[in-house]
C-alpha cells in the first residue's frame, strides 16, 4: 500500500508540470493558434537552469532566472514569427519542436543526463518535512478557490442589481461547488499521498494570476476579443500583433517553469523529450473546456484537464495497463472532447449565438 500511494502520489507530482504547460497552450488556444514547441522549450529551459547550476557554478535564482529569461526569448521569437511576418503557428512551433530539441542537445554536449544537486533547486517540487500540513500547498489552492466563488458572486450580484442579464442561482451554486469538489477534493487528495507538494501550490497560484489577468485586466479581454475576431479587433484598436507576441512569450515562459519543475521532480535533467508530454499539456487545455478556435476558455479549465488524465493514468496503472493503452485512451478522450467543442460551435453558428 505504501508503494502504491507513492507511486500514485508522484503521477499526480508531475500534473504540476502538465498543468504548467497547459496553461501556456491556453493563452495561444484563446488565440485560434497553437504552439506544438511547449514539450522541447520546456526540457530546454531546464537544461538551461541545470547548466548554470552545474557546470557554472551559479545560483539557484541565477539558474532559474536563466531558465525563465530562455523561454521568454524563445517565445517572443515564435511571437514574431507569427504576428509580424505571419507564419503559420503550426509551422513555426513545429520546426521549434525540432530546433529547440537539437539546441538541447548542444547544451548538454553528449551528456544523456545531469544530475542536479543543488538543494534549493529540488526542494522546489518536493514537500516540506517539517509541516504535517504545507501551509503553502493547502493555503494558495483554498485562497484561489475563495477568490473564484468570491468573483462569481460579485458578477451576479452586480450583474443583478444593474438589471443586466445573468446567469440562474442553481447555476451559480452548481459552478461554485464543483470548483469546491475539483480544488478542495484535490488538496485533500496530495494530502492522503504524504502531504501537498510545493510544486502544486506553485500551479495553482500562476492559475489564479492568469486567472485574474484574463478575466480583470484589458489585456485579458483584448485576448479574447483577438481570439473571437481578429479582423474586428484590430478595427477597434486592439494591438493585435502586440497581443500575439505576448501570448507566445507567456506560453514559453510557462514552458520554462514546468520544465524547472520537472527537473526539480526527477533531480536531474536528460537528453530525451517525454514523449507525451505535448499531447499531455494540449489534452489538459481542451478537456478542461478550452476551444481550439479560439475566444473560449478559462485559467481554471486546466484543473479539470489535469484531473482527468491523472485519473486516467492511474485508473489504468490501478488495472495494470501498459504504455500503449494508456497512450490510446488519453487521444480518444482529447479526440472526444475537440469533437465535442467543433459540434458545440457549429451549433451556436446555426442558432446565431
Amino acid at each position: 500500500d505504501f508503494c502504491l500511494s507513492r507511486g500514485l502520489g508522484d503521477v499526480y507530482k508531475r500534473q504540476a508540470t502538465i498543468g504548467s504547460l497547459g496553461l501556456g497552450v491556453t493563452l495561444v488556444l484563446l488565440l485560434g493558434e497553437i504552439d506544438l514547441s511547449i514539450a522541447s522549450v520546456s526540457v530546454l529551459c531546464s537544461v538551461v537552469m541545470a547548466v548554470l547550476s552545474e557546470r557554472m557554478g551559479a545560483s539557484a535564482f541565477v539558474a532559474i532566472g536563466g531558465a525563465l529569461l530562455a523561454g521568454a526569448l524563445i517565445g517572443c521569437v515564435n511571437g514574431l514569427f507569427v504576428a509580424v511576418l505571419r507564419v503559420p503557428s503550426f509551422i513555426v512551433t513545429l520546426a521549434g519542436f525540432i530546433g529547440y530539441a537539437g539546441l538541447l542537445l548542444t547544451l548538454l554536449n553528449g551528456q544523456d543526463t545531469l544530475i542536479i544537486r543543488n538543494g534549493f533547486i529540488l526542494s522546489i517540487a518536493g514537500t516540506p518535512t517539517s509541516f504535517l500540513i504545507n501551509p503553502l500547498g493547502v493555503g494558495l489552492p483554498t485562497l484561489g478557490f475563495l477568490l473564484y466563488a468570491g468573483s462569481l458572486i460579485f458578477n451576479y450580484s452586480r450583474r443583478r442589481r444593474l438589471g443586466l442579464r445573468t446567469i440562474g442561482l442553481p447555476q451559480l451554486i452548481i459552478q461554485i461547488v464543483i470548483a469546491a469538489i475539483l480544488i478542495e477534493g484535490s488538496v485533500v487528495l496530495f494530502q492522503s499521498y504524504f502531504g501537498v507538494p510545493n510544486s502544486i501550490a506553485i500551479l495553482f497560484g500562476l492559475i489564479v494570476i492568469f486567472w485574474l489577468l484574463l478575466t480583470k485586466t484589458p489585456f485579458g479581454r483584448h485576448m479574447y476579443a483577438v481570439g473571437g475576431n481578429a479582423e474586428a479587433a484590430r478595427r477597434a484598436g486592439i494591438n493585435v500583433v502586440g497581443i500575439r507576441i505576448a501570448a507566445f512569450t507567456l506560453c514559453s515562459v510557462l514552458a520554462a517553469v514546468g520544465g524547472i519543475l520537472l527537473a526539480s521532480r526527477q533531480t536531474a535533467v536528460g537528453s530525451e523529450i517525454p514523449p507525451t508530454l505535448l499531447l499531455d499539456a494540449i489534452a489538459a487545455a481542451v478537456i478542461g473546456g478550452v476551444s481550439l478556435f479560439g475566444g473560449r476558455g478559462s485559467a481554471w479549465a486546466i484543473v479539470l484537464g489535469m484531473l482527468i488524465i491523472g485519473s486516467l493514468e492511474n485508473g489504468l496503472t490501478l488495472l495494470n495497463q501498459q504504455t500503449n493503452v494508456k497512450e490510446m485512451i488519453e487521444g480518444l478522450v482529447l479526440l472526444i472532447a475537440v469533437t465535442f467543442d467543433a459540434v458545440l460551435r457549429r451549433l451556436q453558428a446555426r442558432s446565431g449565438r
